[in-house]
């Protein structure tokens, strides 16, 4: 009776090595390919993006300060939405993450201005919003806005880019890529 082979740690792995898996199939890459939802994602970011406004709200509030910088959390949590909701992995994701984030910025400082100024006038914060006008817009962008929020909405916008992709392993990818060679070859 022979004992099995003891395996040695300091050796590399072989590449011949019959207990590695077998190669990724076309099929596999379209089912990936097929798995993406732009919809979801967009969704995921969106319900991201009103959450987080209310939370940013409910803390400036809380705290009687406003935190500009909270915009970049924003941004993570909107590009991490986006890619647990669309589980894509092309050029739309970052768009769509971005797009939202670089939005999500703006409106959460919308709602903290309402938020703001409903407790001046005793009220609630959506009584403001739906109570907003044409006159009101050019006095939030004067007195309210400031570059800095372009700033940090921009770098929102690329923090969420940068967090909306999915990661493939090496057999997705390889999979993918099998799927994309034979389509060109149609």
């Amino acid at each position: 009776m022979t004992n099995p082979p003891v395996p040695k740690v300091f050796r590399l792995r072989k590449k011949h090595d019959p207990g590695l898996p077998e190669r990724p199939t076309a099929a596999e890459g379209e089912r990936l390919v097929n798995g993406q939802s732009v919809l979801h994602g967009f969704v995921a970011g969106l319900v991201a993006v009103v959450l987080f406004a209310v939370l940013w709200s409910m803390a400036t509030r809380l705290l009687d300060q406003f935190f500009p910088w909270l915009s970049l959390l924003q941004g993570a949590l909107v590009g991490l939405a986006v890619r647990r909701g669309g589980q894509g992995f092309d050029w739309r994701f970052p768009l769509v993450a971005a797009l939202l984030a670089f939005a999500g910025a703006f409106a959460g400082i919308i709602v903290i201005s309402a938020g703001t100024t409903a407790a001046e006038f005793d009220t609630n914060t959506l009584v403001i919003l739906r109570n907003v006008t044409t006159m009101t817009w050019p006095v939030f962008f004067d007195e309210v806005l400031t570059a800095a929020d372009g700033v940090y909405a921009g770098f929102a916008a690329l923090i969420a880019g940068a967090l909306s992709l999915r990661r493939l392993d090496r057999r997705e990818f390889q999979a993918v890529r099998l799927w994309e060679e034979s389509r060109r070859g149609d």
